[in-house]
């Protein structure tokens, strides 16, 4: 029999190439399907549209999806949540050939892939807290993060150079093969099904008083609970910013510059995801995630006191190393205090809590560059004659003034936290929870039943 330390690991391994792949391939698909929106509409509200639609439907939808994946063999859940959009993107590639792909068709299939994501990512998170140790917990979020940071920078060149020789066609059909390519993976693995357990017991009974189980689970931990206020006050501004963080940029420096500026953000969650992988993150873990809260309001200061890209740059690859560290930190805690049976529901209405605010940003973004802090900051502006001394006037540079007002909220919630002794205590507070596999359990290998009892 193989080492049962090693076997959870192992299978963890397989299921994140298969899931990176994936990842690779839709990041290629996005890009392409963002250039011809911006090419048959010529509107960047459009283009937007598709980002909202590609995020907002699976945050609306989580905590049933959550209820669904506890209830649900949570391999065959990831399983379709490959297969679903793979078919999504065939269908893309048809009407295409066709020459009959349409805005509608496009929002349509982000829309459809967002649901089956909101499906994907509380199984993945909680078939990772069945196969590993907790004392990985750390390492293997760290790779997750370093596998998203690397698709991100790898997806636009790849499919910017295959369109040199390819057709959107082409593209969208590569795409259909990884989706293939990470369902297939996950039929050479087996994950543990987690045994009942207190928790979970009294979470049952229809669907809908499971969907608010989740709520109820993390409203009576006023810890756990803390730590999404702490997450959605962050998101909010760190939404604001890095949507308004081109606009400002590009105000002083050439296209050059901002391409420079954009490869150090995945530079940056490169650089945070590599940190955690290797060491696992900082002990206690909440110090990694209210850390990046004092790191965020450093970053937004040294992005926008001078119009100088040496300063945004440092500024920037700070602010997206902090991200992976502070992600990272945060899952491990939470799949340390969660019992595996109900975590679905629990990191479903946690992705909604946390979330809420990130659209808030995204929207609210432009009209307050627009309407509020640039007109501010231009020749004439208010506060061009004492703030602009400082900062400097002129175009981007009222997003500059948005990023310093901003800035002191990251801080103000860190220290929030720090004096919070529910937040900042949360994991010695808190009991671990059991892990422990249901010996009914189909899909559970017996070196991996060892593997999650020794855990335990």
């Amino acid at each position: 029999m193989s080492d049962p330390k090693t076997g959870g690991m192992k299978t963890f391994g397989i299921i994140w190439i298969g899931q990176l792949v994936s990842l690779l391939g839709s990041g290629l698909t996005s890009f392409a399907l963002g250039i011809w929106v911006l090419r048959h509409t010529d509107s960047v509200t459009q283009y937007t549209l598709t980002i909202l639609l590609a995020s907002l439907p699976g945050v609306l939808i989580s905590p049933l999806a959550g209820a669904l994946v506890d209830r649900w063999d949570r391999r065959w859940v990831m399983f379709w949540s490959d297969v679903g959009p793979g078919v999504v993107t065939l269908v893309y590639s048809y009407l295409l050939w066709q020459d009959s792909l349409t805005l509608w068709h496009v929002y349509v299939g982000v829309a459809i892939n967002a649901l089956f994501s909101a499906f994907q990512w509380p199984a993945y998170i909680a078939a990772i807290t069945m196969l590993v140790e907790r004392k990985d917990y750390g390492r293997v979020n760290g790779m997750l993060e370093f596998g998203q940071a690397g698709t991100s920078i790898a997806a636009p060149a790849l499919a910017a150079l295959f369109l040199t020789f390819m057709d959107m066609e082409g593209i969208l059909l590569l795409d259909f093969v990884t989706f293939l390519f990470a369902a297939g993976t996950l039929l050479l693995v087996r994950i543990p099904k987690p045994e009942a357990s207190a928790e979970g017991e009294a979470g049952k009974g229809s669907l809908w008083k499971e969907v608010a189980f989740g709520w109820h689970y993390i409203r009576q931990r006023p810890g756990l609970f803390h730590l999404l206020m702490f997450f959605a006050m962050v998101n909010l501004v760190a939404s604001l910013c890095g949507v308004a963080l081109i606009p400002m940029v590009y105000g002083f420096a050439s296209e050059a510059g901002v391409g420079t500026i954009m490869s150090l953000v995945g530079i940056g969650m490169l650089l945070g995801g590599f940190i955690m992988t290797t060491t696992g993150g900082p002990k206690p873990r909440v110090y990694g995630v209210l850390g990046g809260g004092l790191l965020f309001s450093v970053c937004f200061i040294l992005v926008a006191i001078k119009p100088s890209l040496p300063l945004v740059g440092l500024g920037v690859i700070l602010w997206y190393t902090g991200i992976p560290i502070m992600n990272a930190s945060s899952s491990a805690i939470w799949q340390a205090k969660v019992a595996p049976d109900v975590q679905g529901r629990v990191f479903s209405m946690r992705r909604m809590i946390a979330q809420f605010t990130i659209p808030i940003g995204d929207f609210g973004a432009g009209p307050l560059a627009d309407l509020v802090f640039n007109p501010l900051m231009m020749a004439g502006g208010a506060l061009a004659g004492s703030a602009g001394r400082v900062i400097g006037t002129g175009p981007g540079r009222g997003i500059a003034l948005m990023f310093l007002s901003m800035a002191f909220i990251p801080a103000l919630a860190a220290v929030w936290g720090l004096l919070n002794p529910r937040l900042r205590n949360v994991e010695a507070e808190l009991p671990d929870a059991e892990k422990k596999v249901s010996s009914n359990s189909p899909d559970a290998a017996p070196e991996e039943q060892e593997t999650a009892a020794q855990a335990s």
